[in-house]
């Protein structure tokens, strides 16, 4: 039997369900399946959307190099951020992965205007009074290792907490750190996908 679940992965947590040395993973938050398994990743200082299954070609399918999904990615960042900057996220910058150089896929990249209604963190950032930390939007379609935090980086605004709101139509609304929410096969394929 295949399972589907969607669930807010914490922030300091390990996307796997195998032990890490002195470290929490998800086997700490979610009683599922032992062949229950995330697909994809984010990184232990990142939070957000995870999608968890034992169904091996979902995996096959949503990784797989042909198929571009939008992941949604809410950025908080150190510093005011330009339009300048703005503008190189969307057209695309040359980070360093695993030593090569990568230029990243035009992105769509755009400022909250108000802050979003997103859970506190605990901890909370560093907050310093004079620097302001404002939240972006970036969409991208291809999920290289630590690649949102590497682009902010790289044009200067360091990122300061890092949320995936979206992977194409399925979102994190309404959930909180640690919850978790099971779907059908029809239901996720069908946000997908779009079959």
């Amino acid at each position: 039997m295949n399972y589907y679940f969607i669930i807010y992965k914490p922030y300091l947590v390990q996307s796997q369900f195998s032990p890490v040395d002195g470290k929490q993973t998800l086997a700490d938050f979610f009683d599922v399946s032992k062949d229950v398994y995330p697909v994809g990743r984010l990184d232990h200082d990142s939070e957000g959307l995870l999608i968890l299954t034992n169904d091996k070609q979902l995996n096959h399918r949503l990784l797989h190099p042909s198929f571009q999904h939008e992941r949604e990615y809410w950025v908080q960042v150190d510093g005011a951020i330009t339009g300048e900057a703005i503008q190189q996220l969307q057209n695309g910058v040359t980070i360093s992965i695993d030593g090569k150089k990568h230029k990243t896929l035009p992105a769509k990249v755009s400022v909250f205007e108000n802050e979003p209604s997103v859970p506190v963190r605990n901890p909370p950032i560093r907050f310093r009074k004079e620097i302001p930390a404002p939240w972006i939007r970036m969409v991208l379609k291809e999920g290289k290792n630590r690649q949102v935090r590497r682009m902010t980086a790289q044009v200067g605004f360091p990122t300061l907490r890092l949320i995936r709101y979206r992977i194409e139509n399925i979102t994190m609304e309404g959930l909180q750190p640690g919850d978790l929410v099971s779907m059908t096969r029809k239901q996720l394929y069908q946000q997908l996908f779009h079959e």
